[in-house]
């Protein structure tokens, strides 16, 4: 499990290396990744099988629908501005096996190192679009401080008050995200509980909101799946200014909304 054979062993490994770099650096400038927030998951292509026997950890969902692949995941622990500078020490590659029942260390660049404590989440997500024969490869969290703050705003009781809220700041968040944004209410982080409601979650929308902790996305690229938080997040921005300026938001009308709609379809 040497640096080396896993850079060799992955197809365009140089474009995804350049891609983990910037966006890792990309989440810590913008301090949505304070310490060890924010990790990402990339399913990854493999030149030849990565298949060897070896210990494997039991998942507490099974995830058929992706047994038998590789994912790229930001390990435990792991500051994304670390990341940014060496995606290999500030990431491991793990395997499902053929039941899609456990993970087992495909490369990983010290034994004690571990992947993020979301790991349970990204896998069921991943599960889930591969399910329906999605594109998407990237899952990414992160703790996006517009979207958490806004969040605590008692007004915000769910997905509909949330989305309302969203679109009506600026039309671009309705061009690239009318299908909105999932929202999950407060669960404990890392749990098995919070990673089931997020794949739920993800079975109408491309972004899901976690209440008072921040956001998770999918995308064909770890770029897309960014880009698409940063939409969202610039709209509750919008939101907190305007309060923080002394003055509630207007917002779009219900009809600009539903000429928006219209145009996007």
């Amino acid at each position: 499990m040497k640096t080396f054979v896993l850079v060799e062993n992955i197809q365009n490994y140089s474009i995804l290396e350049a891609s983990i770099r910037e966006i890792a650096a990309e989440l810590w400038s913008k301090g949505w990744s304070e310490k060890s927030a924010s990790n990402f998951s990339i399913q990854l292509v493999l030149n030849e099988n990565a298949g060897q026997p070896g210990k494997e950890w039991g998942l507490d969902d099974p995830v058929p629908h992706i047994a038998g692949r590789y994912f790229y995941i930001t390990s435990t622990g792991s500051r994304m501005i670390d990341v940014s500078q060496k995606p290999t020490e500030y990431g491991v590659v793990i395997g499902i096996n053929e039941s899609g029942t456990a993970y087992r260390m495909v490369y990983t660049p010290h034994e004690s190192v571990r992947p993020s404590s979301e790991l349970m989440s990204h896998l069921l997500v991943h599960d889930l679009v591969a399910s329906r024969g999605g594109r998407e490869k990237v899952v990414l969290h992160t703790h996006a401080t517009e979207l958490i703050a806004i969040t605590h705003y008692r007004g915000i009781t769910g997905a509909e008050d949330l989305n309302n809220l969203l679109w009506s700041m600026q039309p671009g968040t309705m061009y690239f995200n009318s299908k909105g944004v999932g929202f999950v209410p407060y669960v404990l982080p890392g749990s098995a509980e919070i990673a089931r409601i997020t794949r739920d979650s993800f079975q109408d929308h491309d972004i899901v909101v976690w209440q008072k902790h921040g956001a998770f996305a999918i995308g064909t690229t770890l770029q897309e799946a960014f880009d698409g938080i940063c939409i969202v997040s610039k709209s509750a921005q919008i939101w907190m200014q305007c309060r923080a300026a002394g003055f509630d938001p207007e917002g779009l009308t219900k009809e600009e909304l539903a000429e928006l709609r219209q145009a996007v379809k």
